[in-house]
């Protein structure tokens, strides 16, 4: 059921107060007024605080800055009148004791006349004493049929040839914006181009960066690391090759489901983020970060807008990855519980969708501690899969040395005893390993030569391994994970 059909329904149902929460302001009226086109004849009136209502003549700059005032006009407006009230970022008041009173008598009126009140806002934060008598919608990014038809109108007020091919796939990069971004990209490629053309897509992925940057809690991640360039995962690898046409066309036609999920776990540093971004360079989708410590903003109910905010915008850019870095740290077992909730009600939408979400949004959480995890996340259905990262063994050490040489000195790779390097860095993880290599390359540098097997191995003798600084904690990590409760990567 998209926007128009839920609105007209209902309207047709008495709904007394809608709150309806969208970025795209102006969108989202001219989406009410043209689905009120389908139902018999209403009035509308539109309020701000600034200029109060203005599509009036009678009552223009009525209850210009007085929230309760631009209620009043409900009650004046006769009750044989069918309308609308729109009141704008009227979410602010909701809070004052008069304005909720007034809202709650209103409601009496409401239900009994054939009036509606819609109240738009940016986020979602409604009064507990009013929740039972708002009713929360949400207005949604563009869907690929309404940006498809906004390219076809431009191209035509443009006289531009319509190639459908190349509006599928312009279509495609603007997915996840709003209209008036799009809007704003394509004036800017005209501008600069004096057409739309492929270069306009370019132009479209620096306004998406920014949009998503704006959001404070994604970022737009890239990598020139393939599954190849990581030594070791050989099970974890597999799974995901299995795995990599899933999005295809060609697999929704086989009735293949859309895969939901990875959580990968394991010790620190080893290539839980680098695989991260491998895997969307393998699979050719975007890849958004999460920064799971933005989603608790200090504002009461913000928190949980931000995490609705996270998901569509997420399902807007479909298919996509959605990563999730270090997720054992913001939904630990162990957090604090003084924080009215918020962390609980973040978890319980985010896990929820986790289980429910339909749209191609393939989710990887790492966590360097699988213990200090929720039951919730670890249980089957939330991921497809659960991956323990354990440190690597004697041949996945000579894999990854031979894939770090072989990106440093391509052409050198067998000047180097790569077994030998292995035997040397035993209890270290893969981000040891090249830090090892790293120090062995200043000393060489310093020395005004090319670094050899054994300036790497002095390397190695520098760095002490995270397996003898936490012995203990690495030692019950591995147990846990050898306990048959996750899959092992390797």
């Amino acid at each position: 059921m998209n926007f128009s059909e839920e609105f007209i329904l209902l309207l047709n149902a008495r709904y007394p107060i809608l709150y309806i929460y969208s970025f795209e302001e102006d969108r989202l009226e001219y989406s009410i007024r043209r689905s009120l086109h389908k139902l018999p004849e209403r009035a509308i009136y539109t309020w701000d605080f600034v200029e109060g209502y203005t599509n009036n003549p009678n009552i223009k700059g009525f209850a210009s800055k007085n929230p309760l005032q631009a209620l009043d006009l409900i009650e004046k407006v006769t009750a044989e009148t069918a309308a609308i009230f729109i009141l704008k970022d009227f979410n602010k008041f909701l809070s004052d004791i008069s304005v909720a009173r007034k809202i709650k008598n209103l409601g009496r009126i409401l239900k009994t006349q054939p009036k509606t009140l819609i109240i738009t806002a940016t986020e979602v934060n409604v009064p507990s004493e009013l929740r039972d008598l708002i009713t929360i919608t949400e207005f949604k990014l563009p869907t690929l049929t309404e940006i498809k038809s906004e390219l076809k109108r431009l191209f035509t007020s443009l006289d531009q040839t319509l190639d459908l091919e190349f509006i599928e796939v312009l279509a495609l990069s603007c997915q996840g914006l709003s209209i008036e971004r799009i809007r704003r990209a394509l004036s800017k490629s005209i501008a600069k181009y004096s057409k739309i053309n492929k270069e306009t897509i370019n132009l479209i992925l620096t306004e998406k960066r920014q949009i998503i940057s704006q959001t404070e809690i994604l970022e737009f991640e890239s990598s020139q690391i393939y599954l190849n360039d990581i030594g070791g995962l050989k099970n974890l690898k597999e799974w995901l090759l299995r795995r990599k046409g899933a999005f295809s066309e060609k697999a929704e036609n086989y009735g293949l489901p859309s895969p939901k999920g990875l959580l990968i776990g394991g010790i620190q540093g080893t290539g839980k983020s680098i695989t991260v971004k491998a895997i969307a360079n393998d699979w050719k989708l975007p890849l958004l970060r999460l920064d799971v410590g933005r989603l608790f903003a200090g504002i009461v109910g913000e928190s949980e807008s931000r995490v609705r905010q996270m998901i569509d915008i997420a399902e807007a850019l479909a298919p996509c990855i959605l990563w999730i870095d270090e997720i054992d740290k913001a939904f630990s077992t162990q957090n604090t519980s003084n924080d009215s909730g918020t962390t609980s009600r973040v978890f319980g939408t985010f896990i929820t969708w986790l289980s429910e979400k339909t749209s191609p949004v393939f989710v990887v959480a790492t966590a360097n501690n699988f213990k200090t995890l929720p039951l919730e996340i670890i249980r089957k259905g939330r991921f497809d899969e659960i991956f323990f990262v354990n440190l690597p063994d004697s041949d996945e050490r000579q894999q990854i040395f031979e894939v770090l040489l072989k990106r440093l000195r391509p052409e050198k790779l067998g000047d180097f005893n790569t077994i030998l390097l292995s035997q040397k860095s035993e209890g270290f993880s893969g981000a040891e390993i090249e830090q090892g290599i790293i120090e062995g390359m200043f000393i060489a540098f310093n020395e005004r030569r090319d670094f050899i097997d054994e300036d790497i191995i002095i390397g190695l003798k520098q760095i002490i391994p995270i397996s003898q600084v936490d012995i203990k904690q690495i030692q019950e990590l591995q147990e846990w994970a050898l306990s048959g409760k996750v899959r092992l990567a390797s």
